[in-house]
């Protein structure tokens, strides 16, 4: 049984769903509910972590950018980081090596190499303040974060994993005469509970790590987690062009600066020791001013407060490593097995949405010398759900996908086809022209794609389709999305009843 529905839980209910194990994974809210959806949506290296000295996660982690840029171009895709020189901060033959490390560490195939790049007179320099003359640029990947979550649980249901979302577990307990774990289990929405038996429990649940050793019996594990709270805002587009700044701020820390959703610019991240409420993580005024500060440092137009339209927060689990600035914290994750009440309890501390994969192969590992039995690995060479038909090339797929709905509008095809990949055809099955999508609920958005959404990708209320299965929240009206709601309400209750 796998405990938490973030990145982690799911890859890891994949990769042992894939290996023939059985497996049931319980998320007690949605999908990508918490931190998996709070992150600034990179797949990287984590440049700032060769100053920590951080090898070897920095090398896995530029490792599994090109791993899973191949497993799904749909919702991950290359992307260019300009790094203008803030001569009074690292100097130029640091950042030259660092960068010169970033190229080479991690065996670079597909992505480009990084360069010293003249930034005035030149797009990339457009938005820049005069005195930022020259600097660097390299190459990362952006991911649809929630996107890869939903598409890892579901690459598991299709390997025989049951997924069950909004159902928390409420208690564990050793089968009075099987070494086997009990685990008591209640349906968030209808409060109804159930058991199950598993022979090993993988604890995933994040932040929770430690509530979820409460229940096997004690919260103590070997290792103790620092909540890190990050935080990030949505502005109105700030400069043209598709690629990306990373900003050095002058405590150290870098602030990215990214295209999003074509209209906007996404700013982040903060990093904050927490220590409130786990449930209701929101940002602060001066996390808005730090982000607005970092930007107009290096941008000729000031950043405001008052420009933000949107927000997000999320707390980061990292393991406790004694360091007092919660920048320098590891972002490296530890894979640690345990027995309570002389049951195993496999419980993941730390990480990052890059190395989720890498993570998840390890703790597939353990498990299955654990249990003696279940298949090798097999996930480093495998497609999520939608990249089976476009792994070579996007442009390629999209193009064939509008020859073949020729009478889909230009800005849907290129939304399904990003969403989706080649399970857009799931989708669009049985269509022929627009009014075969059902009723059209207001601005691009079709009744057979909530219907798709519900009964495939376990949405269920407004907040899963805006914002985590999609971003249609910032581009929707009110009146569009009461309308999305009705809808929702009314798929979600048809498909109880069947």
């Amino acid at each position: 049984m796998v405990i938490g529905g973030g990145v982690n839980g799911a890859g890891i209910a994949r990769d042992l769903a894939g290996r023939g194990l059985s497996v049931f994974l319980c998320e007690k809210d949605d999908l990508a509910s918490a931190t998996s959806s709070a992150s600034t949506k990179l797949i990287h290296g984590g440049l700032r972590y060769l100053e920590y000295y951080e090898f070897r996660l920095v090398r896995e982690a530029l490792k599994e950018r090109e791993v899973l840029l191949r497993a799904a171009p749909h919702i991950i895709w290359p992307m260019r980081f300009v790094l203008p020189h803030h001569k009074g901060l690292r100097p130029w033959w640091m950042i030259r090596l660092g960068l010169f490390l970033y190229d080479h560490l991690g065996g670079r195939k597909l992505l480009e190499k990084s360069r010293s790049e003249t930034l005035t007179g030149r797009t990339i320099g457009q938005p820049l303040k005069n005195e930022y003359r020259r600097g660097f640029s390299y190459a990362d990947c952006w991911v649809e974060d929630t996107r890869l979550v939903v598409l890892a649980a579901l690459d598991a249901a299709e390997k025989g994993a049951e997924i069950h979302t909004r159902t928390e577990c409420v208690n564990l307990a050793r089968h009075e005469k099987d070494p086997q774990w009990v685990a008591t289990l209640q349906d968030v929405l209808t409060e109804e509970k159930f058991r199950i038996r598993a022979n090993l429990v993988v604890n995933a649940s994040g932040p929770w790590v430690s509530k979820t050793l409460g229940l096997a019996g004690s919260e103590i594990g070997k290792y103790k987690t620092r909540w890190v709270k990050g935080s990030h805002i949505i502005v109105p587009r700030l400069y043209q062009g598709e690629h990306a700044y990373i900003l050095q701020n002058d405590d150290k820390r870098v602030v990215f600066a990214i295209p999003y959703e074509k209209k906007y610019t996404l700013i982040g991240t903060t990093d904050i020791e927490y220590h409130d409420d786990i449930e209701e993580v929101r940002i602060t005024l001066e996390e808005v001013e730090y982000l607005c500060r970092a930007v107009s440092h290096f941008f000729r137009t000031p950043l405001k407060p008052e420009d933000v339209e949107w927000t997000y927060s999320g707390v980061r689990p990292l393991v406790d490593d004694g360091e007092g600035n919660a920048s320098a914290v590891t972002r490296d994750y530890i894979v640690d097995m345990e027995e309570y009440q002389e049951l195993p309890v496999v419980s993941i501390y730390g990480g990052k949405i890059t190395t989720f994969r890498k993570l998840s192969e390890h703790v597939a590992e353990e498990v299955v010398k654990k249990l003696g039995r279940g298949g090798g690995a097999w996930t480093e060479e495998a497609p999520l759900p939608g990249a089976e038909a476009n792994a070579a090339n996007f442009k390629t797929f999209l193009k064939t996908l509008k020859r073949e709905y020729n009478w889909l509008p230009d800005a849907l095809a290129l939304r399904y086809a990003r969403a989706y990949g080649g399970r857009v055809r799931d989708l669009l099955r049985g269509a022929k022209r627009l009014g075969d999508l059902g009723v059209y609920i207001g601005e691009n958005v079709y009744e057979a794609e909530l219907r798709y959404l519900v009964n495939t990708e376990w949405a269920m209320t407004l907040e899963d389709v805006l914002w985590r299965r999609s971003k249609l929240g910032l581009h929707t009206t009110d009146e569009t999305q009461k309308k999305i709601k009705r809808a929702l309400k009314k798929i979600v209750a048809e498909k109880e009843k069947a």
